[in-house]
């Protein structure tokens, strides 16, 4: 068993200062605790508990020249339990079947992931609330129309992600709009809050659409939100923190596409586009991922490899996705370039064309390093996010797949976020 040391009996309990040796890091293992590097600014997480420890977390440790890593003093009984549970003679650990992984996909799809910090203590809901945690589905709240339920401190105490029958959906949004109408404030600050607010609703119309994806109507909601993205941006370019705060469990298109939308219309403002081309690029960005509307949920939600069968009908997507937006003559053209262009990469490796360089339309490029942050700093019941300093050191690390002039801008973008 690792042996911190007496030493570390005497440091600070909040600070992360008690070393751990990289080389006691078992590849293919998840992290037992958060754990941090040392760097030219002090410490910087790392590591979030539950990540993957993989070959490429090894190598880029080892290519930054570091060898230990710090955890706090808290966590040293988590990580003797690691190492000792390590060094056992590996045997799978899955309890997942594909059966249960089935079930668990076709429950998921009847559900619809909230953010719990919109349940504001006192308030009343009339929608019942589950709890989805490591793949299980659990009742957290029976509420309906006839008998409403008061949020408490206990509700909002749970861990997993917090959602609600989609049937439930349009309380929901009635619940989201009295909030605002009603002037209870998130933390007692309106600006987090009307963020928050147009992040749900945002969510609520793109999943409708998905559902109905050639409805004239609905992509004229998506366009009327891609504007209140815009403006509350515009308004605090620090709202983005609050657009893309909510960290959940397992990953849905909808709340993928409006991070998506919301770190592009980011990106285009401050590389200085015009609103109409930062609409144009909000637009595109916020439906990057209609394709996926066209493929079975089973192979969306499938535990880990793809065949190369089903990776060729992910793929698919993008070409489904052009042809669905094609079909909305109000759809700008320039916007299809975000659809269209999201997985090519400045090195021709990409797909669905393998174009390279210039050839990737410049609402693609941002797009594509959108995408790519978001889908590593998501969590999947199969895969622990990675953290937003792990993420663009990955991204980062694939030298010239995407643009180096957007990403350093991103990467200045997204400083703030832990």
């Amino acid at each position: 068993m690792y042996n911190i040391g007496m030493a570390t009996r005497f440091r600070e309990i909040d600070e992360p200062d008690v070393p751990v040796p990289v080389n006691q890091l078992s590849i293919g293992s998840r992290i037992p605790c958060d754990m941090f590097i040392k760097d030219g600014l002090g410490l910087k997480v790392f590591f979030n508990k539950d990540t993957l420890f993989t070959n490429a977390s090894r190598d880029i440790l080892r290519d930054k020249g570091i060898s230990e890593v710090y955890i706090y003093q808290r966590d040293e009984p988590h990580l003797d339990f690691y190492i000792s549970k390590t060094r056992l003679p590996k045997q799978s650990q899955d309890r997942e079947t594909p059966a249960s992984f089935k079930q668990y996909a076709f429950t998921k799809e009847q559900h619809y992931q909230i953010d719990p910090s919109m349940l504001i203590e006192g308030t009343t809901i009339n929608f019942s609330l589950s709890v989805l945690d490591d793949f299980n589905f659990s009742s957290l709240v029976e509420a309906s129309d006839k008998y409403p339920v008061v949020v408490d401190s206990g509700i909002l105490n749970v861990a997993g992600d917090v959602v609600i029958k989609k049937t439930d959906l349009p309380r929901y949004h009635e619940y989201i709009s009295y909030l605002r109408k009603s002037y209870k404030f998130i933390d007692n600050n309106e600006s987090k809050t009307r963020a928050l607010a147009i992040r749900e609703t945002s969510k609520i119309v793109l999943q409708s659409f998905l559902e109905e994806p050639r409805s004239g109507e609905k992509i004229k909601e998506v366009e009327v939100l891609v504007n209140d993205i815009i403006g509350c941006i515009l308004a605090d370019q620090d709202s983005i923190y609050t657009l893309l705060s909510m960290k959940g469990y397992d990953y849905y298109t909808y709340t993928h596409s409006v991070n998506v939308s919301a770190m592009a219309v980011s990106l285009g403002i401050t590389t200085g586009l015009t609103r109409v081309d930062i609409e144009k690029l909000g637009m595109g960005a916020m439906l990057h991922d209609i394709g996926k509307s066209q493929i079975s949920h089973e192979i969306l939600d499938k535990q880990g490899r793809l065949s190369d069968v089903e990776y060729t009908i992910i793929k698919n997507h993008v070409i489904e996705g052009e042809k669905i937006m094609r079909d909305h003559k109000s759809f700008p053209e320039e916007s299809i370039g975000a659809v269209i262009h999201h997985h090519e990469k400045l090195t021709g490796k990409g797909y669905p064309f393998g174009l390279a360089g210039k050839d990737i339309s410049f609402f693609g490029r941002i797009t594509a390093i959108s995408d790519c942050y978001d889908a590593l700093t998501t969590r999947r019941p199969y895969k622990a996010p990675f953290t937003p300093f792990y993420a663009l050191m990955m991204i980062s690390k694939d030298t010239g797949d995407y643009d180096p002039d957007l990403l350093k801008i991103f990467i200045r973008m997204l400083g703030k976020i832990k």
